[in-house]
């Protein structure tokens, strides 16, 4: 499917989030929840995935999870235009390849890997799809943080792998990273949190409840907008952005 959208790049640049998806045991619940939430369509993708679309254009997709062993999350994708050569480098800097570089379709290549606290993402080579078709809108992706334990060791760890998305002319990092202990208990494993966008911060969180989700952290303020977290109707956590 291609498509042509103002603002979004054909082809992200590496180390910029540009995908983001769910694991989850029921898409058609999830279907319902997200619909009713963000406003989306869906239509068949590859497989077992749905994707997700706001305004006709591509913002996510949801994927039915196999194995009941595994969470229900959210997980955001990383573009290269090298998933093999990625993965290496994310071996050589203490980080791990779950699932080595594999083609899905001719859409592209995907690989599930984890940084050096086991923090777990996934990286994105294009095939015929990109990425986001929208993003930076109500209903579609905002940002991405890492909640990290050593915030110091996350910052040499990603800014050695995506040093020009992060630090270089054009950068666009849409990810931030900051200790778990600031938002979640001091236990809790490092992770990413997707966040999306809403016009009203205030006026959604009455939504999620309704939809049978719950708020796990109320609206705070961060350098990049109101945030709360929440957690859809099946236990997928993810959070809600007004900049």
């Amino acid at each position: 499917m291609a498509r042509n959208v103002e603002n979004t790049p054909s082809v992200y640049a590496e180390g910029v989030p540009c995908w983001v998806d769910a694991q989850l045991p029921d898409v058609e619940a999830g279907k319902r929840f997200y619909g009713d939430l963000f406003g989306w369509t869906f239509e068949a993708s590859y497989g077992s995935a749905t994707w997700a679309l706001k305004d006709g254009e591509p913002a996510a997709a949801l994927t039915r999870k196999l194995d009941g062993r595994l969470p229900t999350v959210w997980t955001v994708y990383f573009a290269t235009p090298d998933a093999e050569a990625l993965a290496r480098r994310i071996r050589a800097a203490g980080g791990q390849v779950v699932l080595p570089p594999t083609p899905v379709g001719g859409l592209g290549t995907t690989a599930l890997v984890t940084d050096s606290e086991s923090a777990v993402f996934a990286l994105w080579q294009p095939g015929s799809h990109p990425g986001f078709g929208t993003r930076h809108k109500p209903g579609t992706f905002a940002w991405a943080e890492l909640y990290a334990r050593d915030t110091e060791a996350a910052n040499d760890f990603y800014g050695e792998l995506f040093r020009d998305a992060l630090f270089g002319p054009d950068a666009e990092p849409d990810f931030g990273r900051a200790p778990v202990s600031d938002v979640f208990p001091a236990e809790m494993p490092p992770h990413f949190l997707v966040h999306f966008g809403v016009a009203v911060l205030d006026a959604a969180l009455p939504e999620v409840t309704r939809l049978g989700g719950r708020v796990q952290a109320p609206p705070f303020e961060t350098s990049y907008g109101r945030v709360a977290v929440v957690t859809d109707d099946q236990g997928a956590s993810f959070a809600l952005l007004r900049r």
